[in-house]
């Protein structure tokens, strides 16, 4: 049965600078640590990250602000239906509270909730925009 769940951190850097490396391609692999990415700041446009391990469609846009995207991986069987992130972009002390909520999620897919999130994209955001001048 699919499940949702949400994780948060601190990332150093304003909420439009992380909404537009995000929204990025060149931005998105840097951000993730040279991971080659093919987005762009359009809704209903499809995107692809991580070399294509995941793809979607972005859905919902709020510069500066929210992020709602159709994501799977190349982990997901043909018979998955997409999951769902939505990216909060909050500004907080030291810079950007990022929250993702991540539903719809296969069942079975728990490495995304038990630290993929953190791993391969908050730790890499945060020394991306961490080494900034």
């Amino acid at each position: 049965m699919p499940f949702a769940f949400s994780v948060s951190d601190i990332i150093p850097a304003s909420p439009q600078e992380i909404y537009d490396a995000w929204l990025d391609s060149q931005g998105h692999a840097q951000m993730t640590g040279g991971q080659p990415a093919r987005i762009v700041a359009t809704e209903d446009a499809a995107f692809t990250a991580w070399n294509g391990y995941i793809s979607g469609r972005t859905l919902t846009l709020e510069p500066g602000r929210r992020i709602v995207q159709s994501w799977r991986t190349t982990k997901f069987t043909a018979a998955d239906a997409d999951s769902r992130i939505e990216v909060l972009l909050e500004p907080a002390a030291g810079g950007t509270r990022v929250t993702v909520r991540h539903s719809n999620v296969p069942d079975g897919h728990t490495s995304y909730r038990d630290g993929g999130w953190q791993n391969n994209y908050f730790e890499p955001m945060k020394r991306h925009f961490g080494r900034r001048p």
